[in-house]
């Protein structure tokens, strides 16, 4: 359909003004969300070089468009905040308006079968009730999402069919064509921890991605944040208009996760959750009975009766009921079984001779346990003790019939067959679009389970963990299907609940299920069993050892050092990871024992043995909150510390010896942020409740309320610098940023400019500016004087190459105001220019949080999702040191004001204290790199080279010196030509591509040719003294004859610069390392390519190596290989697989040292520290 007459002119009437204003990028975005742009258009307009060359290009293809281009540009110039070109173009919107939703027809055409069972939406139950005023409510809610993106709440109590009606509304092909033509995906969600939440989304993006043409080779999302991410890029660009329906929400910090700019339907409890999210809302309340005639209806289908011939009971039996289809349900299955019971059932409900669940609830469990135990009782005694078990199932988990096989030792077959009968009778439900069946309780059914079965709760357990260990006593399973990950996942629950405290000791302190579980589940399960159930553990330990010892901080210390080790791909050796702990921890004990006992079938395992001299910068650990803190500040003198979170409390305590000072009861909702006053006598905080604070805290006072300006949660706040001119800064998800004064009721002024959430603001060490961080990808700066903006620098450009989204987080000044570093990809920028000066590269595979400038060094604090914090040296764009110790997101890090300390929180419920006066800022301390030792005869030969591109040895015992000169570039590095003390030649290869040769007694140069078009990198002589091997940045290697200096093979094929090389000691392989981390081995004698070692591990934000292949070393029998990269790694030259692996605490590992008989291995990491790596035997 041709674009209307009226919108085509008006187009071309405003056709110059919109040229001149529109930034085509921002407008673009919602274009292709809508549909009516491809990525190809988008493209082509991109590559136009200026902007309005794009905006004249876009507008001559939106002539082309139909109605639905026109339409979505307009809605796109108001999302943009171009109020006054919409305006323009308003009066000649083509008029479009759907009336499909109008129809009686439920078009449930195949097409619509294979969209629905795509995405995951159930089936209609077998007995279906059809309830049009709602479903059509539903609907005319859904066809509002037909042009922006928004939320349609179906609301009601449990058990009033809120998901059926959710799937019966977009049973429907006129809305699924008009409205998502990029489809429907249903998630079910519950109540659910973070970990738990980002299983879901991982799946959900796994489902979408496995759904496109090809696939994404992406690694899974690594954390909440990253996920989210992931499902905004998808959702956005590769199923634009579609339906995300999340069935169940319970908590609205769950809901946020999913606040992606992106249409989506929920079904919940509470009306209120969608306050706490972004973009248009819309709401349908489904009432909480069913009239007489829909509850009549269902008693009629499941009894096969028509309405007139129902008994005289039906009517009461309804009344009984209350109208709840889950309870008329269950009374239907009954009497499907029993048809002449009517009476008897009756009779059960009205004597209200049942324990009610819970009274004064909105449930409704009068008639609900009326009729489940009239339901309980008609089931044959042995299987009603089978229903009894189920009482120990977790809300909103779904089970595979052979979880329960092994609880009630039954062949699968025949525990199906039961599970078919409880599901007939509606006591239990069946989720049949996974294969194999899953089955759960509805949480109404669990409630009166659990209580019915109360005081038995503790055996029951006891028996789910018996059954286990009978079934699987020779070890877990680790198959990775359904029935695996529920017992890795819930063991430890089941046997808390039953108290066997000493088989929880037994089972956590494993290293073998340490191993199995994070290798299956992932790091966040596991750190969080220990959270959960150390009180259990630390009591077992003390009875144990009459003592109290620390083996559940421990296994926690380590699980939190390595926790981004253990995601990565192929799985890490967890005994190996956990020899690099103390040697008094018992985690080191158990892997002492375990490498001993399989070195001797042949496993190569490697003990740390100088790991004592490393120092730990952790002080203080205090646990001030129940729930994750978002927040924590020192206080300008550093004497205390202040904290809030999501318990909804503000604390403040001593930064000596966290000794509670303060304690207030400070908001309705999670107080995101807390921060102190100049002077330290007031203390702001802010809350998702949209209330801004202020606090005397001396008294614990509340002094003023501001809660009108901000209409969404306000995500920060912060005090001016100094009392001169006191002010207040907040911002929020609505976009704009307050500054207020305290003296007045309202705010001084308010500030806008952004498109998205404004996440963060900064005052700069003069208050003369302030900064802003926003989801819309920039950083802006205010003028004080004046409240207007200054200028913005856009982040998320500098990154363009980038597919996926750029989020400022947060933005933090340098001591001198000169630069800004923003929590996006680690930038920094100059403030006068906007000039990006450094990207600070960090290997985390996670989302970073927050970062922090101290005020008296050049240390920056970044603190990450996946529990780690780093201390990088901004001048020298180095990292220094690890702040390891957190067991869950760091969410905030802030240095003290003399800069002699670092704090850091997390939703691990912790603040943790660092000593930055350990960190070394100065690379003069750190050990060098680049040095080397050669034993040469019986003298020592030390060499280094200078920064005049010479090389100066030394011959130790003499005290000789030579200056040998002639490279125009940087020495690379040397070898002597020969090992016999007779032959006093000396090579060496530099940056300028010449490899040279010297007679080390006269300083004589015998030798100089062009060896390669690029940069030699390593090079290598032959221990039979026959041949040498070059390496260049020309990605090829080369053999050369040392007496002729001919070039004998040019081995090719490798992608990147070749790094480093190294011949075998019968001189019949070359082993050479590139930059992509990819090893190769090659016959020396023919220069053909024998094999190239795994290509596992290789991560999209990765090298295969974790960096460089900057070492290769061979054993004495040639059978093995040691390489160094980001990291240590052994390998069998047969086959060309990885045996071992070391991860060390830096990254960037130059050089390895390794003794005559491969046993004892040394080198030195980015950030100064020694290893000493002694294979354990």
């Amino acid at each position: 359909m041709a674009l209307e007459e009226g919108a085509r002119s008006c187009l071309l009437r405003f056709r110059h003004r919109l040229e001149q204003d529109i930034k085509p990028s921002y407008l673009m975005d919602h274009m292709i969300s809508d549909g009516v742009l491809t990525v190809d258009e988008e493209e082509r307009i991109s590559n136009k070089p200026t902007r309005k060359d794009q905006a004249v290009a876009l507008l001559e293809l939106l002539l082309r468009k139909d109605n639905r281009g026109y339409i979505s540009f307009y809605n796109a110039l108001v999302k943009e905040t171009y109020g006054d070109l919409a305006n323009l173009l308003h009066d000649d919107l083509p008029q479009t308006l759907p009336g499909a939703y109008k129809s009686s027809s439920d078009g449930c055409t195949s097409y619509v079968q294979t969209v629905l069972s795509e995405g995951g939406v159930p089936q209609r139950p077998v007995v279906f009730v059809s309830r049009p005023e709602f479903v059509n409510c539903v609907r005319e809610k859904l066809y509002r999402l037909q042009k922006e993106p928004g939320w349609v709440t179906v609301f009601g109590m449990a058990g009033s069919g809120k998901s059926v009606l959710a799937a019966e509304a977009v049973r429907h092909h006129g809305l699924i064509e008009e409205c998502f033509p990029g489809g429907i995906h249903w998630l079910s969600i519950g109540q659910l921890d973070k970990p738990d939440l980002m299983v879901k989304i991982q799946s959900l993006c796994f489902r979408l991605e496995q759904s496109l043409d090809s696939p994404s080779l992406h690694r899974p999302p690594n954390s909440l944040d990253e996920a989210k991410e992931r499902l905004r890029y998808l959702t956005l660009r590769r199923y634009p208009r579609s339906l995300l329906i999340l069935d169940d929400i319970w908590d609205s910090t769950v809901l946020k996760a999913f606040d992606i700019h992106c249409r989506i339907l929920l079904t919940t409890r509470n009306r209120s959750l969608t306050d706490s999210v972004s973009g248009a809302k819309y709401e349908v309340e489904v009432e909480s009975g069913l009239d007489e005639k829909k509850g009549l209806e269902i008693l009629a289908l499941y009894t096969n009766t028509k309405l007139h011939g129902l008994p005289e009971e039906a009517r009461s039996i309804v009344k009984e009921c209350k109208g709840s289809p889950l309870v008329v349900s269950l009374i239907g299955a009954l009497l499907k079984e029993k048809p002449n019971r009517w009476r008897y059932y009756l009779n059960q409900l009205q004597q209200k001779q049942f324990k009610r669940i819970r009274k004064s609830s909105s449930y409704d469990y009068d008639a609900l346990d009326q009729a489940m135990d009239a339901s309980i009782e008609v089931l044959p005694d042995e299987h009603r003790e089978l229903y009894k078990d189920l009482s120990v199932l977790e809300k909103d988990i779904k089970v595979p019939a052979k979880v329960l096989s092994v609880l009630w030792d039954l062949e699968p077959e025949h525990v199906e067959d039961i599970l078919e009968e409880f599901v007939n009778k509606s006591l239990l439900f069946v989720d049949s679009n996974n294969k194999p069946h899953l089955y759960y309780l509805h949480d109404l059914q669990l409630d009166f389970l659990v209580e019915q079965n109360r005081t038995q709760l503790e055996s029951l357990h006891n028996k789910v963990v018996h059954q286990y260990q009978q079934h699987y006593r020779d070890g877990p399973p680790t198959s990775g299907d359904e029935e695996c990950l529920y017992w890795i996942r819930f063991l430890t629950h089941h046997m808390a609940k039953a108290n066997l405290s000493q088989e929880l000791y037994s089972l956590m302190f494993s290293l073998d299920w340490v191993s199995i579980k994070a290798q299956i589940m992932g790091p966040a399960h596991l750190i969080n069993d220990y959270v959960e159930y150390g009180p259990i553990l630390d009591k077992e330990v003390s009875r144990q050892h009459n003592c109290t010892m620390y083996e559940t901080n421990q296994f926690q210390e380590f699980l939190s050092l390595n926790g981004h080790q253990l995601e990565q791909r192929p799985f890490p050796d967890v005994v190996q990871l956990a020899l690099s702990q103390p040697h008094t921890s018992e985690v080191y004990r158990q892997a002492l024992l375990q490498a001993q006992d399989r070195a001797s079938t042949g496993k190569l395992y490697f003990d740390w043995l100088n790991k004592s001299s490393v120092e730990n910068l952790s002080r203080l650990v205090i646990h001030p909150h129940q729930g994750s803190i978002y927040s924590a500040c020192f206080s300008h003198d550093g004497a205390k510390i202040a904290s809030s979170g999501a318990c909804k409390t503000l604390k403040v305590f001593k930064s000596t010896s966290g000794e509670k000072l303060t304690e207030i009861q400070a908001h309705d909702d999670e107080v995101l942020c807390c921060a102190f006053s100049p002077d330290d006598r007031l203390l702001a905080t802010c809350s998702s409740d949209r209330k801004v604070k202020v606090w005397n805290v001396e008294r614990s006072m509340l002094l003023r309320v501001f809660e009108e300006e901000h209409e969404e949660q306000v995500n920060h706040c912060q005090f001016t610098n100094t009392t001169r001119r006191l002010l207040l800064a907040t911002c929020s998800n609505d976009k704009f940023l307050n500054l207020w004064n305290l003296n007045k009721p309202t705010s001084q002024n308010t500030m806008f400019g952004h498109f998205e959430p404004v996440n963060h603001c900064c005052f700069s060490p003069d208050d003369t500016y302030l900064s802003t961080s926003s989801n819309d990808g920039t950083v802006k700066l205010f003028q004080m004087s004046s409240a207007n903006e200054w200028k913005t620098i856009n982040v998320r450009n500098m990154f363009a190459e980038s597919d996926e989204e750029v989020l400022v987080k947060c933005s933090t000044w340098t001591a001198d105001g000169k630069h800004i570093i923003c929590a996006a990809r680690n930038a920094v920028f100059d403030v006068e220019t906007s000039d990006m000066l450094l990207e600070i590269r960090t290997n985390r595979l996670s989302t970073v949080q927050y970062c922090h400038a101290c005020s008296t060094s050049n240390l920056l604090a970044i603190a990450f999702s996946n529990y780690a914090v780093e201390l990088w040296d901004l001048e020298a764009n180095k990292k220094m040191a690890d702040c390891s110790g957190h067991l869950s997101w760091v969410q905030r890090v802030q240095f003290s004001p003399d800069g002699s300390q670092l704090l850091s929180c997390s939703d691990d419920q912790t603040v943790r204290l660092w000593e930055t006066n350990k960190v070394h800022t100065s690379s003069a301390v750190c050990l060098k790199r680049d040095s080397d030792v050669l034993f040469y005869d019986e003298e020592i030969i030390v060499s280094a080279a200078d920064n005049c591109n010479r090389l100066q040895v030394w011959r130790w015992q003499s005290g000789e010196c030579k200056v040998l000169q002639g490279h125009k570039e940087q020495v690379r590095s040397f070898s002597l030509l020969s090992t016999l003390p007779v032959d006093t030649r000396l090579l060496s290869w530099s940056f300028d591509g010449t490899v040279k040769m010297w007679d080390i007694e006269s300083g004589e140069k015998l030798q100089d040719i062009q060896a390669h078009r690029g940069a030699i990198l390593s090079c290598h002589v032959s221990p039979d003294g026959c041949l040498f091997a070059t390496t260049s940045a020309d990605k090829t290697a080369k053999l050369w004859q040392c007496e002729s200096w001919q070039c004998v093979h040019t081995l090719s094929g490798h992608q990147d610069c070749v790094r480093s090389c190294r011949f075998s000691w019968d001189s019949r392989c070359l082993a050479t390392g590139d930059d992509n981390g990819e090893i190769r081995l090659w016959s020396v004698k023919d220069g053909s390519l024998l094999r190239i070692c795994s290509r596992d591990g290789k991560d999209g934000m990765d090298s295969l190596h974790g960096g460089w292949v900057t070492d290769l070393h061979f054993s004495p029998d040639n059978s093995l290989l040691v390489s160094t990269g980001g990291y240590i790694k052994w390998w069998d030259v047969e086959k060309g697989e990885a045996l071992q692996t070391f991860f060390p605490t830096g990254t960037a590992l130059k050089r390895i040292h390794v003794s005559a008989d491969f046993s004892t291995f040394v080198t030195i990491d980015s950030i100064g520290i020694l290893y000493i790596l002694e294979r354990v035997v």
